[in-house]
């Protein structure tokens, strides 16, 4: 027998090997089917409520619920309709939160003498705690104190700038909750 032969003769001889144990496998046997029992259902554990926005009561609260700023126009220390509405919401916060001080912090633009912004910044915490008074806080929860321009929001020299520190801010300054 030639080279050639042999090696033919030996992959057909590995070929039927191969074939015939491919053959004997046959269809595989199927696992027996076991049927148990779902497990019992497990009574639902409550779930804590998730913790959504500011702790009513708290600073956070105020400034984002009710807002801590309203402004004024040049030179002006009278109330515009968004300031009312703004002091009706802080008004409304603070009888639900009776124990609640506040400092009404007048301020102004750097235009003007430190004499005209400091008495200007007075009349505009006047004003807030007259309407705030008006609308049922008690006179004896509010201070007021006038800061000028001394204490600017936005320290630049632009109509922008001047517009935000024509302001006064309701201050919390005691009786929070936590």
């Amino acid at each position: 027998m030639t080279f050639a032969a042999r090696k033919y003769a030996t992959r057909a001889l590995a070929l039927a090997a191969v074939a015939s144990l491919a053959a004997c496998a046959g269809k595989p046997k199927t696992a027996p089917v076991v049927t148990t029992p779902p497990p019992a259902a497990q009574p639902a554990q409550p779930t804590q409520p998730q913790a959504r926005g500011p702790v009513p009561g708290s600073l956070e609260d105020f400034r984002v619920s009710v807002g801590e700023r309203v402004f004024f126009d040049t030179d002006q220390y009278a109330l515009t309709p968004g300031a009312r509405a703004t002091l009706d919401k802080q008004a409304a916060w603070l009888r639900t939160y009776q124990s609640v001080r506040i400092r009404i912090e007048g301020n102004a633009d750097e235009r003007g003498t430190r004499e005209y912004n400091l008495a200007l910044g007075a009349r505009r915490a006047a004003a807030v705690k007259d309407y705030l008074v008006s609308l049922g806080v008690s006179t004896t929860r509010i201070e007021t104190v006038s800061y000028g321009k001394e204490r600017p929001l936005d320290p630049r020299t632009t109509e922008e700038a001047w517009a935000l520190n024509r302001n006064a801010r309701t201050a919390l300054v005691s009786g929070l909750s936590s």
